[in-house]
């Protein structure tokens, strides 16, 4: 049981696969850190000094909390509009930088299929010794030619 599931791991496709998702779970931290604390900041500041993780609207007892981040502090319900455009904005980027990593891979690719069609297509070189054989042929309809 233990070499069948040694065996299961050290598969590339297995291994490839947990690069991919502690990879993709760094990307996502980074992409996130990205929208939270550079870009909403900014798009804020830009239309008038929102703070977009403050957007949202308090279901009850409104008149109570200063902030949205205190009525959710508080158990209040709120609908967090903000945090849900971080997110919208969040996926947006990673999907774009997707969408340019798979277009990079599928690029590479095609490259190397066509080079590989191409080597598939060009006539072999000949070895010396079917050279050499060739030329005695040649030789020999000559002299049979003339003679």
């Amino acid at each position: 049981m233990l070499r069948e599931f040694q065996k299961f791991i050290n598969r590339g496709n297995v291994l490839d696969l947990a690069v991919a998702v502690i990879i993709g779970g760094a990307f996502g931290r980074i992409t996130s850190s990205l929208v939270d604390q550079v870009l909403m900041p900014a798009i804020g500041m830009i239309v008038g000094g929102v703070d977009f993780s403050d957007l949202g609207i308090v279901l009850r007892d409104r008149h109570l909390y200063s902030t949205v981040a205190d009525a959710v502090a508080a158990g209040v319900p709120v609908i967090q509009y903000g945090a849900f455009l971080n997110t919208i904005i969040n996926f947006l980027l990673i999907s774009l930088v997707l969408f340019f990593i798979v277009r990079a891979f599928n690029a590479v690719r095609e490259r190397l299929e066509r080079k590989a069609l191409e080597e598939e297509e060009a006539p072999a070189e000949l070895p010396a010794d079917v050279k050499l054989l060739a030329e005695i042929r040649d030789l020999l309809k000559e002299r049979n030619a003339q003679g």
